[in-house]
């Protein structure tokens, strides 16, 4: 099983860089982003999960009507992505499902900061996605929390896939960087150990960041942007698919393992 998922939020790279960027600056490059996305799911007849934060759901409602209308799920990714607060677990859930008329099941928490499960329970999510179990110094130096899914305080706690042993993160920066075939072969390592492989992206990194050197963004970020990182989406999706991986959405995983 396959649980591919996108972080749809509002372009704030430049700004961690000391950039004075706008939010409409940002929203721009993010729903060009989210397009290039939609494009390859739909071209490979696949769906995913997209976690959106309320500023895009409320700036982009026809990106989030196409979200819906080609099956994919949409989830909560807090408020301001620059900015998250405490409270945006709560709020993010009330926008976005008042912004596409559905009820929403996952969150995933900026940046993958820490949330609060108890509250997330009582605001009524089913799932948290917002940890990275890598062996990465700094934010995803995660050693002593599960690789795989596990429930807590009543929340299935769904973490982004590491390889077994060293804890290798395969996030969006690892195929932006690693050798493709590399990263294909560590995913395939991860489904045959796991049964499953859980990932995510971000629209702003299928725009030509490389053509925007007054954004400051970092090399690793940059390499393979935009049309070249929407043709490495291409081609591991349909890796995935040639080998008979099915793709299902956060939510439907939770169903599936909600009796074990």
């Amino acid at each position: 099983m396959i649980l591919l998922s996108f972080d749809i939020e509002e372009f704030d790279g430049p700004r961690e860089h000391g950039v004075d960027y706008s939010l409409e600056e940002g929203m721009k490059v993010s729903v060009e982003g989210t397009h290039i996305i939609l494009d390859v799911l739909r071209a490979n007849d696949v769906r995913a999960t997209f976690f959106c934060t309320a500023n895009f759901a409320e700036r982009a409602p026809e990106v989030m009507g196409r979200i819906i209308s080609e099956g994919h799920e949409v989830a909560c990714h807090g408020v301001d992505h620059f900015s998250p607060k405490e409270t945006d677990f709560e709020v993010s859930k009330e926008i976005v499902e008042r912004v596409c008329d559905l009820t929403v099941t996952g969150y995933r928490q900026p940046r993958m900061f820490p949330v609060l499960d108890s509250e997330i329970k009582r605001v009524g999510y089913r799932y948290n996605s917002s940890l990275n179990p890598a062996f990465i110094p700094g934010r995803y130096m995660n050693l002593d929390t599960p690789r795989t899914w596990f429930v807590k305080d009543g929340v299935m706690q769904i973490p982004a896939s590491v390889t077994p042993l060293v804890r290798f993160p395969l996030f969006w920066l690892s195929l932006h960087n690693l050798p493709e075939f590399v990263y294909h072969r560590l995913v395939r390592r991860v489904l045959k150990y796991d049964g499953y492989f859980v990932t995510y992206f971000h629209p702003w990194e299928f725009y030509e960041l490389k053509e925007h050197p007054e954004f400051r963004m970092p090399f690793i970020i940059k390499n393979h942007s935009g049309r070249e990182m929407a043709a490495r989406l291409d081609r591991l999706v349909k890796m995935l698919k040639k080998h008979d991986h099915e793709f299902i959405t956060y939510d439907e995983f939770v169903d599936i393992h909600s009796e074990d």
